[in-house]
């Protein structure tokens, strides 16, 4: 964690937020609201080898929300969410359990969102975020993180 703050790790950083945005922002169609299919959410087991992609993640989160046009609730809420994945996920990254956080966090709150800034329907919301969430973190984020610990001198 001490790393996270230097000028490589605020580089780090960085990047993953930039990736996080280029990813959801110009996709608002598929990465926004009820059913949403977000291909960044790959990014959100980086902290499981790198610490310095929690702060990355908030940041890219918050941005790509904004720059989508998301509702204020989903900008604050949604970033805050992803922080506090990100923080649980590096916590318990020696586990299996470091997965869970990112399904399992945005299948509860962002359906609360999404019910209180438009009155979505809450159960079908949870439904279709967890299987999106797991979707991604299965296929596509446990796949990253193994590669990256294979191929990458960082860690």
């Amino acid at each position: 964690m001490k790393d996270m703050f230097s000028t490589k790790g605020l580089a780090m950083g960085g990047m993953v937020a930039a990736i996080y945005i280029v990813l959801t922002a110009p996709f608002a169609q598929f990465t926004m609201g009820p059913i949403q299919f977000r291909i960044a959410e790959a990014l959100t087991v980086l902290p499981i080898i790198m610490p310095q992609s929690i702060i990355g993640l908030f940041v890219g989160c918050f941005l790509a929300n904004l720059l989508a046009g998301a509702h204020i609730l989903d900008i604050l809420g949604g970033s805050l969410i992803t922080l506090i994945a990100a923080i649980l996920t590096y916590n318990f990254r020696k586990s299996k359990i470091a997965y869970t956080f990112p399904i399992v966090l945005n299948a509860i709150f962002i359906p609360l969102i999404l019910y209180f800034a438009f009155t979505v329907p809450f159960l079908p919301t949870v439904l279709s975020i967890f299987v999106s969430q797991t979707i991604i973190i299965l296929g596509l984020g446990i796949p990253l993180v193994q590669i990256l610990k294979k191929y990458s001198k960082y860690w």
